[in-house]
Formats: structure tokens, sequence, C-alpha cells
């Protein structure tokens, strides 16, 4: 079976619906994808079926924006397969997206008065109707009226990198409280691109914890990633090892749906480390 475990939609900062990824899947020839918005479990079922009609399988995932307080790294965890509602995910996660909806206000306040041409509107109408605003759909406005030349350009790094009028994150949850949350909810964590945010040190630690998979294909992996992440796999017999696009659509990818592809076997991989809700 030929898969994706990496897409996002408009739950989040992703530009197609739940319904435009899963059809984008069929026409793409996917087999199954993995919906991961952050930070929400939104949206999942009406994705389910019409994957169920269409014959695409979808896994419910989540990618909860995390942080490894020990080395102040951001530290992404994906969860696949949880029961629903997934109810200590949604729990950890609600004061993630009250507070990233507030700060992306608050920075769209800031390029308004600074003079740029944004106005909270027209933010939330590139948000196609999602309950948290980005900076992504911020920035969507902006290369929208030729301010900038793309999502992630030179525009995004003067605004809202070090020193930018827009720097500064949110508090992100405990990486270990998500690996927690995600198993009381009966699903599969797995540590998302680890050669990106560099969390090898980490990912030793939450394999000694209960962590049942890493993301090997990613974007941002290197082949020297690559070895890294597969030296932990034998190390630790059973883990799942999954990968994809981490497509995001119009706001920022650099690859489509099903460029980046799972493993081999990764699907039946997730199915094996499946867990009871609670366990």
């Amino acid at each position: 079976m030929i898969g994706d475990l990496h897409v996002h939609t408009t739950r989040s900062d992703g530009s197609y619906s739940p319904k435009e990824a899963v059809l984008m899947a069929q026409a793409r020839g996917l087999d199954y994808i993995g919906i991961v918005d952050h930070d929400t479990t939104e949206g999942l079922e009406e994705a389910v079926e019409l994957g169920r009609a269409l014959g695409v399988v979808v896994v419910p995932g989540v990618e909860i924006s995390a942080y490894d307080f020990k080395r102040r790294r951001k530290a992404h965890l994906l969860g696949y397969g949880y029961s629903s509602p997934a109810a200590r995910v949604e729990a950890l996660c609600r004061p993630l997206l009250e507070a990233r909806d507030t700060r992306t206000r608050e920075q769209v306040a800031i390029l308004s008065a600074a003079g740029y041409p944004i106005a909270i509107g027209e933010v939330e109408a590139a948000a196609k109707g999602a309950r948290t605003l980005y900076k992504q759909h911020a920035m969507a406005v902006l290369v929208g009226k030729g301010v900038a030349d793309g999502i992630y350009g030179d525009v995004y790094r003067r605004i809202f990198g070090p020193g930018g009028i827009c720097a500064g994150d949110i508090r992100y949850a405990d990486a270990f409280d998500a690996l927690t949350a995600i198993h009381e909810d009966g699903g599969i964590a797995v540590l998302a691109h680890p050669g990106q945010l560099d969390s090898w040190d980490l990912l030793d630690e939450l394999l000694a914890a209960g962590l049942d998979g890493i993301e090997l294909y990613h974007e941002s992996h290197s082949l020297a990633d690559h070895e890294k992440v597969l030296a932990r796999a034998r190390a630790w017999p059973g883990v799942a090892l999954t990968g994809g696009s981490d497509d995001h659509g119009g706001l920022g990818s650099v690859n489509a749906m099903g460029d980046i592809r799972a493993p081999f076997g990764a699907l039946e991989s997730l199915k094996r480390r499946a867990r009871p809700q609670g366990g």
C-alpha cells in the first residue's frame, strides 16, 4: 500500500479542506493518508467517512506542538489512530490553540500598525474558517497583495525571525505530556522529523518512555538523518517508521501530497502498535 502520513488541512495551517485532501489522495493514487493537523483532531470524521467511500484509508492523526524543556527546543509529536473523541489530546491542545490564536491576532495588529496592508478580517478569510489563526494565514494575505513573494521567504524571516517585530512564540506542551495524552486516548505516538528540530537526545528518552514510532521520511531529513532514525529502529525492535510530504497546500509546502511517501509497510506497522484507549 502507498501512503502519505503527514498531511495538513484547513483545520490548522493547510489550504485543503479535509474533503479536498481525501479527493487529492485518490487523484494521486494513494491508498492511505494521515491527516495530522496542528493541535486539533477536528474534522477527521468527515474525512474518514469520505475516504471509506472512495477507497482511501484516512488515518486519524494530530501533530502536537510539544517542547523539550531540558534542551529548550521544539519537538513535534504525531499521534495516530486514537479513539474518538480524543479527550486527553484535546484537553492538552486547547490552551495551545487559544494562545496561538491570540498571538496571531496580536501579530496582525502589530503589522497593521507598522504600515503593512493587512487587516484581521482578511486573515480570517485566508484561514478558510479555521478556528485558530496562524501566522501563515497572515503571510498568505501579504503574498496575495504582492508584499511577500512566498509564505516562508525573506519577508517572513524579517517579520517573525529573531529581532523581527512579530518575533516570539507561544509556550508549547511538554513532550512527555503529549506522549501520555496520545497513549491515554488509545493513539500511537511518533516523534516528527527529529532531524529538523535536532530532537535526537529527546528521541532516546521518549523511546525509553514508550514512544511507538519515528518519522523517517520528511522534506528536512538528510541521508544522515535517515541513518540516525534507522539506528534507533534497530536498537528498539518493533518501533514504527513513518513519513510523508508535510503538505500544507498553498500555505508554504515544498512537496505535494505523495511526493514523499511513508516507508513500505508503515500502515501495518502502526496497526501492530495499536493499543486500547487508556493503554
